[in-house]
């Protein structure tokens, strides 16, 4: 560890960089295409996207600029923050090209930074590259030695070895939806201040023989929300303590080091390790409450039909969010089919047909094709299926929109080309660029009235609970089971790297206590 600032000592040097795409191991390949229609920002870029009304980035390095500034002079040093929607793997020659960006920037460096912080979000993949996120950090520790290193992640990481081994302090989200990612960042800067003060932390680290399915992961209530609460109350009596990280992961990753994970960073490591030991024990106890409880397409259909109050229909298995392509048809032809009226649905990723909507113009009636081969993914995507229905343009925009809840608050978003279109009762919203339906000013920059509706139809497995719980309450939303890339039935998928056995694809796992 490098020699702890001295109280009249220069601003604080501060190398920034960031990694964040969570990739699905089943769906096509990341292209330098998806990070630049999110979030490539290099240099200065990256602080003045952070200090901006609304960031193109994600909120940890907003959150994270923030409170450096509010806490006392600094000087930044920042490189590259490379950010995309859930995707699949990152093509090769894509992470080549970052790496050669991040190597030369911490060369550059080299003796002349007082510490590093770095946005991660922990469930990456190469092609070749199993564990991204703990390369990089093996190559900020190999070219700056040993400063202080603060990074933060999303709670879906995948937590290698290295990812831990190779940082000072762990931060990782503790809310899904999530809605605390400006304040992990603000937390690491804490963190980041106390270990340039002086300061030295311990990590203990745990990972248990589950990969929870997507939809039992939530922190409002259930197994995860119960550990993670236990662990925030431990923290919070024991000044020792500096982070309580529970980590969920994310099982279309399917690398070796899959499962939830308990991350502990303190000033004394055996109170580190008794509480990481204690959280991965009240986990273990849980196991058999992670399990995914879907509603049928049919019994879905039916409650559409029949229910007397509004209903927010989740298809879950088709989430952007995920690594989903955004575009399965299932939902959308058996409302149409069974003469759902009221109803909205999206957002369905199809640039093709959204540029013929625009084309068309609004208020023209034309048939509306979706999934057509020459399309996103091609005539082969066994998930992605045509559908042809009469249409009404009702409503264009350009897909420019500030998000106002949830997971997009304050962020900038670009949709691209974007059309609400009507098919019978039904009005579905079709993108550009694929997103998942976690705000509900993907509706109502068109013009459509959520309030309105009786079912609403959300491409999105969890997020959109942060946007939309205005107008669902917990019980008033169904999580339909549909075929796609991100279902929570983890028995459909052919597993590869998956450590096993594991729960809850095999009821004979055991976990033994260390």
């Amino acid at each position: 560890m490098s020699e702890p600032l001295s109280p009249g000592a220069v601003a604080p040097r501060i190398a920034l960089l960031g990694f964040s795409i969570e990739c699905n191991r089943f769906a096509p390949v990341a292209r330098l295409a998806d990070f630049t229609g999110r979030c490539w920002l290099s240099g200065d870029a990256i602080l003045a996207d952070a200090r901006a009304e609304a960031s193109a980035a994600l909120g940890e390095m907003p959150g994270f600029v923030t409170a450096m500034d509010a806490a006392g002079p600094w000087q930044p040093r920042p490189i590259l923050l490379a950010m995309a929607e859930p995707n699949g793997p990152v093509a090769d020659d894509l992470w080549a090209s970052m790496w050669a960006q991040w190597r030369a920037g911490l060369e550059a460096l080299r003796g002349q930074v007082d510490g590093v912080y770095a946005v991660l979000h922990g469930a990456g993949l190469t092609e070749s590259l199993d564990d991204p996120e703990g390369a990089l950090q093996t190559l900020v520790r190999d070219v700056l030695g040993d400063v202080p290193f603060v990074c933060s992640y999303d709670l879906h990481a995948n937590v290698s070895d290295a990812m831990v081994r190779d940082c000072d302090a762990f931060v990782g989200y503790r809310t899904n939806p999530h809605l605390d990612m400006r304040e992990r960042g603000a937390e690491s800067a804490a963190l980041l201040r106390r270990l340039l003060a002086g300061e030295r932390f311990h990590r203990a680290f745990r990972r248990l023989p589950i990969v929870a399915p997507t939809v039992s992961m939530l922190t409002a209530q259930g197994p995860y929300a119960e550990v993670i609460n236990l662990g925030q109350q431990r923290a919070a009596a024991d000044a020792r303590v500096a982070n309580v990280s529970v980590m969920g992961g994310f099982a279309y990753g399917d690398t070796p080091f899959n499962g939830m994970a308990v991350i502990v960073t303190a000033t004394s490591a055996a109170a580190a390790e008794a509480l990481a030991q204690e959280l991965a024990e009240a986990a273990w106890a849980r196991r058999a409450r992670f399990v995914a409880a879907l509603t049928s397409l049919a019994d879905a259909t039916q409650r559409a039909l029949t229910s007397p109050v509004p209903l927010a229909f989740a298809d879950v298995a088709d989430n952007p969010g995920g690594g989903a392509r955004g575009n399965t048809m299932f939902i959308l032809r058996a409302f149409v089919e069974a003469g759902v009226q009221a109803a909205l649905v999206g957002i369905i990723h199809d640039p093709m047909l959204a540029a013929e909507a625009h084309a068309a113009g609004q208020g023209a009636r034309f048939t509306a094709r979706f999934n057509q081969p020459q399309g996103t993914l091609g005539a082969n995507d066994p998930f992605s299926q045509r559908f042809d229905a009469a249409a009404e343009v009702v409503a264009l925009s350009n897909g420019e929109v500030t998000g106002r809840r949830g997971i997009y608050a304050g962020t900038a978003m670009r949709l691209g080309a974007t059309a609400a279109l009507r098919i019978g009762g039904v009005t579905v919203v079709v993108v550009s660029n694929r997103a998942q339906c976690a705000d509900p000013a993907f509706f109502e920059h068109l013009g459509l009235d959520i309030a309105a509706a009786r079912a609403v139809v959300v491409k999105s497995r969890g997020h959109f609970r942060g946007g939309f719980d205005e107008f669902f309450s917990h019980d008033r939303i169904v999580e339909v089971d549909c075929p796609g890339l991100t279902s929570p039935i983890l028995s459909r998928f052919s597993w590869t790297k998956l450590p096993r056995p594991v729960l809850p694809l095999d009821a004979d796992t055991h976990w033994n206590a260390v």
